[in-house]
């Protein structure tokens, strides 16, 4: 009969280690480019899914908040005037403090959810429920 000892050491020796390079959670940077007048986001549908949010609910936040119009193009989001990529990676940060980060806890892992015509981020690690504006 193995020992205590024995039996813990071979559970450990099971458990993959865990990677400490930082957050868990990294806020994805934007990926385009400038096609004459034009900025092209090329990475909004890995970051949405990444994000677990809606890609139309993404778009539209980013279009209204950067003050430019914009379309979906065969994955692509094509804005209609010149963008620095910082300035777009400032906003997909506010999105994800606005709308993906628990207000409690401060994890990603959550969910908008509407009730009633209000809209919600439901936090999945803590069970917490805060609401977020619902128009844009």
């Amino acid at each position: 009969m193995e020992t205590y000892d024995q039996l813990l050491s071979d559970a450990y020796s099971k458990i993959k280690p865990i990677d400490h390079n930082g957050e868990r959670f990294e806020i994805p940077k934007i990926e385009g480019h400038l096609e004459g007048t034009k900025t092209v986001l090329i990475n909004i549908p890995q970051i949405a899914s990444y994000l677990r949010r809606d890609q139309d609910h993404i778009v539209k936040y980013l279009l209204k908040e950067l003050a430019t119009s914009g379309t979906m193009k065969n994955n692509l989001l094509v804005l209609q005037r010149k963008i620095n990529s910082l300035k777009i990676n400032e906003k997909i940060k506010d999105y994800v403090e606005e709308f993906v980060l628990c207000k409690e806890c401060k994890k990603p892992d959550t969910e908008l959810t509407k009730d009633k015509g209000f809209a919600f981020i439901h936090c999945l690690a803590c069970g917490a429920k805060h609401p977020v504006r619902s128009k844009f």
